[in-house]
């Protein structure tokens, strides 16, 4: 299992206490420094079961200078979509939880973590 996150977000914290709690075993991924290629976020994207502007942060300040709430949300523009997530990574929602059985969550409340616990080996 492996999990996305920015130390400096309390839903990351706190899904990373759950799963200490939990004793699972986990690799931490600091998706800011250690930024996702393309293929990455395709490959996340798919495990979830998700678009990439599902998993956008539209409140942050570069979501306003790139003008997201305006771009088209269809198949079209996936890869621009696709494109500003791996060159901007703080528009990522956190944490992103892949699990052992190939699925991912997004972990933002206790009952995804649980999810994504229910899907790994521990």
């Amino acid at each position: 299992m492996e999990i996305w996150i920015n130390p400096a977000c309390s839903k990351c914290r706190g899904a990373l206490s759950l799963l200490d709690a939990e004793g699972a075993d986990y690799t931490v991924r600091r998706y800011l420094e250690d930024v996702p290629s393309g293929d990455e976020i395709r490959a996340v994207l798919d495990r979830l079961g998700l678009e990439p502007w599902d998993i956008t942060r539209t409140q942050e300040a570069v979501a306003k200078e790139l003008g997201l709430k305006d771009w088209p949300r269809e198949a079209g523009a996936r890869e621009r979509w696709i494109t500003a997530l791996s060159e901007h990574p703080k528009l990522i929602q956190r944490p992103i939880i892949t699990a052992d059985d190939g699925s991912a969550v997004v972990g933002r409340t206790d009952e995804a973590v649980q999810e994504a616990l229910s899907r790994s080996a521990r």
